[in-house]
């Protein structure tokens, strides 16, 4: 057993202690994959495996839409009849949407990155009663922390 399997195997640990199934399902997969003997296929995974998650995702949020569970007419009264919680979610939708976009560029650039958001993941979680988030909105987040920190250092 190699580094790279080492890794995916305390990441698993992590994700399970974390109480994590994606992380813990995708660390699984890909040390299956590796011990398996084929690795030849993480490159093909990693060109595409982002934009098909990201696909799936929108499907599932489309669904209800999809299915007749939501209206026309009950998305048009969640901004004129839902008050000022329709707006939350408009600009909650906005935010998370620009902080996932700027979590792939941050793990495009720096993946060793996923190795914090795991451990803070499992610390929100085993300590905080929080509950495991999106990576890409993790590493957004991250992303924003780090612009504030590099303006700081510069005195803004």
């Amino acid at each position: 057993m190699g580094q790279p399997d080492l890794v995916l195997l305390a990441i698993l640990g992590l994700g399970a202690l974390g109480r994590n199934p994606l992380v813990t399902a995708a660390a699984g997969i890909l040390l299956l994959l590796r011990l398996l003997g084929l690795a030849w296929v993480l490159p093909l995974v990693e060109q595409h495996a982002m934009s098909l998650g990201l696909i799936l995702l929108i499907v599932a949020v489309l669904i209800p839409f999809a299915d007749g569970q939501v209206t026309l007419q009950q998305t048009v009264q969640s901004f004129t009849r839902g008050g000022l919680a329709g707006y939350a979610g408009l600009v909650a939708g906005f935010i998370a949407a620009v902080l996932g976009a700027r979590g792939i560029a941050l793990l495009e650039q720096n993946p060793h990155v996923i190795i914090g958001l795991i451990f803070g993941t499992l610390v929100g979680v085993a300590f905080f009663q929080g509950i495991p988030v999106g990576p890409l909105t993790a590493a957004g987040f991250a992303a924003v922390l780090l612009e504030l920190f590099t303006l700081l250092r510069r005195g803004f």
